[in-house]
Formats: C-alpha cells, structure tokens, sequence
C-alpha cells in the first residue's frame, strides 16, 4: 500500500510550509508544491535529510494546464490542504485596485477549485480522501479594508460548504480551517507591498499571535481524526483576539 500521500499547496513558506512539516512528522509521503522552485526544494532537502519522504513539485495553482500536470503526475493523493493564498493590500472599497481583487480571487478561489477539481479522481479512488481548505475568519466576517480579501475568502469558505454538500456519500471528508491572526514572515509583508514597519504594526502589542505551527497542528489534528469523523470547520485564533476589530494589545 504504502504511505499515505498529502499535498499541500503554497508550501514555501509560513503555514504551508509548517504544515509539510508537521505531515511529515504525522508519517504521510509529502507532496510540497508551491512557486517558488527553490524554497520547497530546500524544504524538501531538510525533510529527507530527517528521514521523511517528502517531494517538492513547483506549481502555481493559478495555471490549470500545470494544475492537471501535476495531478497527472501523482499516484496517489490521499489528504489535500489548499493552503496557497494571500492578501494584497488595505485599501477601502472605494479606492481597492481591481487589479488586486482579481489576483486575491485567483489565488483563494480559483487555485483552490483547479487543485481540488484536479484531485478529486484521486482523493476519491483512495477510499478515504480528505480535502482541507485553508480559509480564513476574513471569509466569516468583514473589516473595514479588507474588502477584496474577505470576498475571496467567502468565496473559499462558499467552495469548502458547497464541496461537502456534493459529496455527501463519497469517501472524502471536506474540512474548513479558519485561522485568525496568524504571525508568519510573509503574509502582512506582502499584503503592504514590503513595508515592514505597518507589517509589524498589524501584530504591535500582542503578545502571542498564531504561529505557524499552531495552525499547522490544528491541520494535523483534523486530517488525523478517525475517517468517520469530518471537522467540517474550526475557527482557531489567539486568546487576544475575539474578532477582526477587538484585538487585546499590551501597552
């Protein structure tokens, strides 16, 4: 039979690369894909080097013609976290570029729909599949600001309900993971286009956000739960923040 095998999505960097680390450590055969060819390959390298069995596969879920590549190219696909996404900008309604909005919307949604429509065959032919989307408590709510992001992220969050409706009698579970306020060392810095001083002041006085890892862990305690068993979605965000508005700040 061999190992089980997890692809994780936007596995480069922050909670995409934690999450292949911590699979990993779970026993699966890792299947680390993201653009940038060189940061999963060292993810990779330091994985193997551990004794895990972990393949980097540079991709970028926006292209379907590498999309179904990629799927074509596996042989086995038995968990699948969609966790490639992102933010760009803080722009109200009025002003957003739609320029943004439409790569937000790429990325969140439509990247999400080619893996999982690329997939699905597999997950589904593994007898016991499970599809994770990674969305975002930005797809439960809304913020001044975050307009073109929480759209996108409704639309994720739209996808996973709609997803699980439609397979009801398949042997995939569908689960929805919405972090809150995760720190990592890209996400705010590429949402204000390398501006490291309002990056750090999305996260100024709170004294512990998300890491990574702690959503990394929330993954992998869903994905490890008995197959009867669907986390159909679980909001996870530091003990500071209630909500996007009410965040406890030390002074």
């Amino acid at each position: 039979m061999g190992k089980p095998t997890a692809v994780v999505t936007g596995a480069s960097s922050g909670i995409g690369a934690a999450t292949a680390r911590r699979l990993a450590a779970e026993g699966y055969r890792v299947v680390a894909a993201a653009r940038r060819a060189g940061r999963i390959e060292a993810l990779a390298g330091e994985l193997r080097r551990e004794g895990h069995d972990v393949v980097a596969w540079p991709l970028d879920v926006t292209d379907r013609a590498a999309v179904d590549a990629f799927a074509a190219g596996l042989d086995r696909c038995d968990v699948l976290v969609n966790n490639a996404g992102g933010a760009l900008g803080l722009e109200p309604v009025a002003e957003g570029d739609p320029a943004d909005w439409r790569a937000m919307y790429e990325v969140n949604v439509i990247g999400v729909l080619n893996v999982t429509q690329a997939l699905l065959p597999a997950l589904t032919g593994s007898g016991d599949g499970t599809v994770v989307v990674l969305s975002s408590t930005a797809g439960h709510g809304t913020y001044e600001g975050g307009g073109g992001y929480v759209a996108a992220k409704h639309g994720a969050h739209a996808l996973a309900g709609t997803l699980r409706l439609e397979l009801c009698g398949e042997p995939v579970r569908v689960i929805e993971i919405a972090p809150g306020m995760v720190r990592t060392e890209e996400f705010s810095l590429t949402r204000f286009r390398g501006d490291e001083e309002k990056a750090a002041g999305v996260y100024e006085g709170v004294a512990e956000p998300l890491t990574a890892e702690d959503v990394a862990d929330t993954v992998a305690w869903a994905v490890t739960r008995p197959s009867h068993v669907n986390v159909d979605l679980l909001v996870v965000r530091p003990r500071a923040q209630v909500s996007h508005t009410k965040v406890h700040r030390e002074r």
